[in-house]
């Protein structure tokens, strides 16, 4: 009921506005090249670098030594940086298939089931005779070995324990454990429930992850691939039908294999990456990846790399790629100019003029740091690690500071750049839209510029401001969604205005806007477009510049003068 002063008084009254404004949703980075392991061209999440490793592995060995990829390299200096989530996608050259296990076999000898490793490639194959304490001769710390254990044919219950494919029978390297599994498909703890079954393949017809099987997948590692099921166990006694007790797997130990597909012989890695050879791939084996991420709908992320791919040796799907980032309107693609080899200023801004693109931004030269799967000192290119310097960026500050200079711009891992840029060749990249990496005495490697490749002279010619724009879209977006089909009222339209002020106003007093203002009513909501099953909003928005250009007088004044 209202409350009403009819006598002279003081009325107190309570406004609670103590709840929370919704913040956006954090999507991190999506990275795109070859990995050691792991699915092919399906898109994976990981959280920490640990999790990549057990996913997509460390370093391969080619010819007589080991490499990393530079995905790997990528994602390490991500996650060293704080970044907190990478959707990784691994792209290959060739065919390339799980591998499977013997098919395990009940106490009565009949193969009850058959398990498939969720990485693909032939180096998941492990199938090998077991030597010196069950090892195996072709067991490696990136494939697999299951064991049964605990079979009980009176429960019907047994355990799987998926373990390392390098481990021994008397140091065991258990990665995952299933406990007290069945074969009952009505039952909860049924293995195709509790492990999965599900299988995703690319489909380049419908450009799209495609999915089979009954049970999402828990197993980091493996899926059920057949079984023979043992529906209503026991009978109405209780007791284990002597029929089923038979399917029940004996205690064993196993391992894959069956797969296809291999790192190319011969791969070029680091510094000796060509146009025909990329780390073993060429360009055209990243198509249908970059087409897949171009879904904004199944797929979120703020900036995507390509590590490893550059304009001079994959022209075609980086600039495809920057489009698509152009066209989601979310996110930005960090860009390597030229190869390692015959690298000058000149021409890495020849190829840096090709693309006129805000949601894109270059970076040049090359840069060695420790790779840290082999502990050798390598070369590669920039952006490799510049996602990195973006998520340091966002921890410590916000996504609309320019991820450059001494504070928030610093390539911790770097020993040293490619060429040591004067101030002449920094102005002369400058000028061409790339964002030098530049070297100083006392300080390091850092990334010194925040242009994108927008030629026309806008605020959205700043990595900053581009950023700024996608956070505000993200946020101001997710609020307009859950608007649609809700009634075309002031309510409505108040409701939208009740979230997106205090959010911008938050944005305001952390230094990413000078002034806003957000006008949704009568005057751009009129009765026609009301009509038409629109409403309409309009946003203003005043982005802060950064102080990229420093001038200092220092005037020398004669004895006597007066300072005012």
């Amino acid at each position: 009921m209202a409350e009403t002063l009819i006598s002279p008084g003081a009325l107190t009254r309570e406004n609670d506005l103590s709840q929370v404004t919704q913040q956006p949703v954090t999507v991190g980075a999506a990275i795109i090249g070859p990995t050691v392991k792991g699915p092919v061209e399906v898109p994976t999440l990981v959280t920490t670098y640990n999790d990549f490793v057990n996913k997509f592995g460390t370093t391969v060995v080619s010819g007589s030594d080991k490499y990393s990829f530079m995905t790997s390299i990528s994602a390490y200096n991500y996650f060293q940086n704080g970044g907190t989530s990478l959707l990784v996608t691994r792209v290959v050259n060739g065919t390339y298939t799980s591998a499977t296990s013997s098919a395990v076999n009940g106490t009565g000898a009949v193969n009850v089931l058959t398990l498939e490793t969720i990485a693909q490639g032939a180096d998941q194959n492990s199938e090998s005779t077991e030597g010196t304490n069950a090892s195996l001769p072709s067991g490696s710390q990136d494939n697999l070995r299951w064991e049964i254990a605990s079979p009980d044919t009176s429960s019907g219950t047994f355990s799987l324990l998926v373990r390392r494919g390098d481990d021994l029978s008397n140091n065991k390297v258990i990665l995952e454990t299933w406990n007290n599994v069945s074969l009952d498909p009505k039952a909860d703890n049924f293995i195709s429930r509790v492990i999965g079954d599900q299988k995703e393949t690319y489909s380049s017809g419908n450009n799209q992850v495609e999915i089979t099987g009954a049970y999402p997948n828990r197993s980091r590692y493996i899926r059920v691939s057949s079984v023979t099921t043992t529906p209503d166990y026991f009978d109405n006694n209780g007791d284990a039908k002597a029929s089923y007790t038979g399917s029940i797997p004996s205690a064993s130990t196993g391992a894959f294999g069956g797969a296809s597909g291999a790192i190319v012989a011969g791969a070029n890695f680091y510094d000796t990456v060509t146009t025909d050879n990329i780390q073993g791939l060429s360009g055209s084996d990243y198509t249908n990846m970059i087409s897949l991420l171009a879904n904004k709908d199944d797929y979120q992320y703020n900036i995507l790399s390509l590590p490893g791919l550059t304009l001079e040796n994959a022209s075609s799907q980086v600039t495809t790629a920057a489009t698509n980032c152009r066209e989601r309107g979310d996110a930005i693609l960090l860009i390597d100019p030229i190869n390692y080899n015959n690298a000058t200023v000149a021409k890495a801004v020849t190829q840096a003029a090709g693309i006129d693109n805000s949601y894109g931004a270059a970076y040049w030269p090359w840069v060695q740091i420790i790779d840290p799967g082999t502990g050798k000192q390598v070369w590669v290119p920039a952006a490799t690690l510049v996602a990195g310097v973006y998520a340091f960026n966002d921890a410590t500050t916000a996504a609309w500071f320019a991820p450059a200079g001494i504070n928030r711009g610093g390539l911790s891992l770097v020993t040293r750049a490619q060429f040591k840029l004067t101030a002449a060749n920094r102005d002369t990249l400058y000028t061409g839209n790339i964002n030098p990496v530049a070297t100083f005495p006392n300080t390091g490697v850092v990334v010194y510029g925040q242009k994108t490749l927008q030629k026309k002279s806008t605020a959205l010619d700043r990595v900053n401001v581009r950023r700024l724009l996608i956070e505000l879209k993200s946020f101001i977006g997710q609020v307009a969604n859950t608007l649609v089909f809700e009634q075309n009222t002031q309510a409505t339209r108040n409701n939208f205005l009740a979230q997106v002020n205090p959010y911008l106003e938050s944005v305001q007093q952390r230094q990413g806007l000078y002034a806003f203002k957000v006008q949704m009513d009568d005057t751009n909501n009129t009765a026609d477009v009301i009509d038409r099953n629109q409403l309409v909003g309009q946003i203003f928005l005043q982005p802060t510049r950064t102080a990229e250009f420093i001038l200092l007088d220092f005037n020398v004044l004669p004895t006597g003068a007066t300072f005012e």
